[in-house]
């Protein structure tokens, strides 16, 4: 795998390809997960060199963050670097109420802790804005967990521009993760620019398009999960979808490589997005999204990506 790169300003070290965690224990996303098999994806990262690991307390929620805390306590923690997320304040009926106040992240980072049994978190994300906390604060309190030593880097996620300049006032905004890909690639016009600008490391989510930029779909697929609800995965944009993911299949054939991976080579030549953490559902996705370390793309075959999903 190619280098380890700083999350931001911080002194984390993350290799370049991740591993997402949403389907390790994340029951209220993917249906029918096997939990089992959730922890023999993290292992198999972990024994191939990941080193970042990407969880949530909404995925499951609370037991995506309890299985990969499971997993790490028979590794060297300071060879890992942990991300999580909060925002969401559940009630007693199950009621999500999305939140960023100072008070409600501080208990967060602690509650996490508890499940990933770990003394430190390597980078904690505000994982949706809410409609009334100054972001500045609620990095603040962010920044307070930072100088006791819960946490080592602060990240923001699904910020839009305004909100990101807010959050990062004070300069201390290492990370945003926002939805980027081949499809989706608003973030092109602000976002990244801004993060380039200032030093923040931009991590994409959704990288594959829940799968549709693997090339593995056909036409006559339907899902159960939460692809039926996803425009791109729908009637006419579906069919036209795919067919753009076939015009880079050459390309793959011809480098020995898999579509995913020319599409994940192809991120990693964009401005401040030097980290990727594409999910996988089976250990052998894991071993197939890290082959993207070895894909070299040229200027043309870049730009050639570029036009056809332009």
């Amino acid at each position: 795998m190619k280098n380890k790169v700083n999350l931001g300003h911080s002194d984390v070290k993350v290799f370049p390809i991740g591993l997402g965690t949403n389907a390790v224990g994340g029951h209220n996303l993917f249906p029918n997960l096997d939990e089992e098999e959730g922890k023999k994806i993290v292992r198999t990262a972990l024994d191939h060199g990941v080193n970042l690991l990407d969880t949530a307390f909404i995925y499951g929620p609370e037991r995506s963050e309890e299985l990969v805390g499971e997993v790490i306590k028979d590794y060297k923690r300071e060879d890992l670097a942990i991300a999580t997320k909060a925002a969401h304040q559940l009630d007693g009926e199950g009621n999500v109420t999305i939140t960023n106040s100072p008070a409600f992240l501080k208990q967060s980072v602690d509650a996490a802790l508890t499940r990933l049994k770990t003394d430190y978190i390597d980078l904690f994300y505000i994982h949706f804005p809410d409609e009334d906390t100054p972001k500045d604060e609620a990095v603040g309190a962010l920044k307070e967990m930072k100088d006791q030593g819960k946490i080592r880097a602060i990240g923001v996620s699904n910020f839009d521009l305004g909100q990101l300049k807010e959050a990062n006032k004070d300069g201390h905004v290492d990370v945003l993760q926002a939805e980027y890909n081949l499809f989706k690639r608003s973030a092109e016009k602000e976002l990244l620019p801004y993060t380039d600008q200032h030093g923040i490391t931009f991590i994409p989510y959704f990288p594959l398009e829940a799968g549709l930029l693997t090339g593995k779909y056909k036409e006559s697929d339907t899902f159960e999960d939460l692809r039926k609800d996803m425009p791109n995965f729908q009637g006419s944009t579906f069919t036209s979808n795919l067919q753009k993911v076939e015009e880079l299949r050459k390309l793959a054939d011809e480098k020995g490589v898999e579509i995913s991976q020319v599409v994940l080579a192809w991120y990693i030549s964009r401005p401040s997005l030097d980290v990727l953490i594409p999910g996988a559902k089976r250990s052998d996705q894991v071993v197939r999204n890290l082959k993207t370390g070895d894909v070299t793309l040229s200027d043309s075959e870049i730009a050639f990506i570029d036009r056809v999903f332009s």
